[in-house]
């Protein structure tokens, strides 16, 4: 993790919450198959906190070998691009005309400011939403609550109802939300295609004078 955050993470880490989710954590990586790996589990915060520009919310990592890398949407290169990430770099190409990747490594975002932040941010093996109750909710909303109250201009996309359930702890009147289905193959066509989430935001940065996302 980046400086900036570890002052706050070690506040969280010290929460009775925590500790009983490192406990959780720790027996699950002993005897199961967890994702993402340890040393990856807070990739999240490895952008400068005071670079944070826009704030993805994630649900869950991705549950199958070699994919999730601690960034919400993002796997490794030479994986397989997931359904969800593929309709979102559709979504990309349709709205703000970019190139679809050959890859799924979203570092390239988190590198501009964008942070990729799961509401769970591990999962058993091939079991989605196996962490979701454990803990990992109170340490996000907290995070989110952070944020909201600490940065000056952020730009919040919320994809399904997960993230949108974020939203009453966001404070509209400083920052800016951007909301729609989740990009799945189960949700993306009631609402995610078309909703232009890329352009409005780069168009919200431009207007509050910080440089926009290369998407």
């Amino acid at each position: 993790m980046h400086e900036s955050w570890k002052p706050i993470l070690q506040s969280e880490f010290n929460q009775p919450y925590f500790k009983e989710l490192s406990e959780f954590l720790h027996t699950a990586y002993e005897t199961k198959t967890i994702y993402p790996p340890k040393q990856q589990v807070f990739s999240a915060f490895t952008t400068d906190l005071n670079d944070i520009k826009v704030v993805i919310i994630g649900q869950d990592p991705y549950h199958g070998p070699r994919q999730a890398n601690g960034l919400a949407f993002s796997v490794h290169q030479g994986v397989q691009i997931p359904p969800s990430l593929q309709n979102i770099f559709k979504e990309i190409h349709d709205d703000v005309g970019a190139p679809i990747p050959n890859n799924g490594d979203l570092t390239r975002w988190a590198k501009q400011g964008v942070m990729l932040l799961n509401n769970t941010l591990t999962v058993e093996a091939h079991m989605a939403g196996s962490h979701r109750g454990k803990g990992w909710e109170i340490f996000t909303e907290h995070i989110i609550k952070y944020l909201n109250e600490n940065r000056p201009h952020l730009v919040f996309i919320l994809w399904g109802r997960d993230a949108r359930s974020k939203k009453a702890m966001i404070d509209q009147t400083k920052h800016y939300i951007i909301e729609s289905a989740h990009p799945s193959p189960l949700s993306a066509y009631n609402g995610f295609f078309g909703s232009k989430p890329f352009s409005k935001c780069n168009d919200k940065l431009k207007e509050w004078g910080m440089e926009e996302i290369k998407w």
